[in-house]
């Protein structure tokens, strides 16, 4: 199991490198997506909280790491971390897709219906409220 800071650190640092860097809401959505899917596999990808914000499941911590670059793509990486082979190929792939979709699509797709966002969010009357991991692994 990894942290939340250091998950965000590869994958800012890999949408650098690639030459598609991505904004905080970006990175909010694929660490939910990378908790989601190790979730669905048994695993925690890391034991920091996801909360219901307005604009979906967020990691307060890695939001006010990087909210000094507003909705502008994070264009600094100061340091990299190392993510075990055995899970790069898993998160590699998570990033890749994800990235490509308009953030606002993310936004949109943590906001179904019955997921794990809504049912904690309930039109702001969970605002911040933790999304426990068990209805995330559940519903998504």
């Amino acid at each position: 199991m990894y942290n939340a800071i250091d998950i965000s650190k590869y994958i800012v640092s890999k949408c650098i490198t690639d030459g598609q860097p991505i904004s905080n809401l970006q990175l909010q959505k694929i660490l939910y997506y990378i908790q989601k899917d190790f979730l669905q596999r048994g695993e925690l990808a890391f034991s920091d909280d996801i909360e219901a914000w307005q604009f979906g499941p967020v990691v307060p911590n890695v939001y006010y790491h990087y909210c000094g670059f507003g909705a502008m793509p994070i264009s600094i990486s100061k340091a990299t971390f190392s993510v075990a082979p055995s899970d790069v190929i898993f998160i590699d792939k998570i990033i890749e897709e994800k990235r490509k979709l308009n953030p606002w699509d993310m936004v949109a797709e943590t906001h179904k219906d019955g997921g794990a966002w809504a049912e904690i969010y309930k039109n702001g009357l969970g605002n911040h409220q933790i999304i426990p991991t068990e209805l995330i692994k559940a519903v998504g």
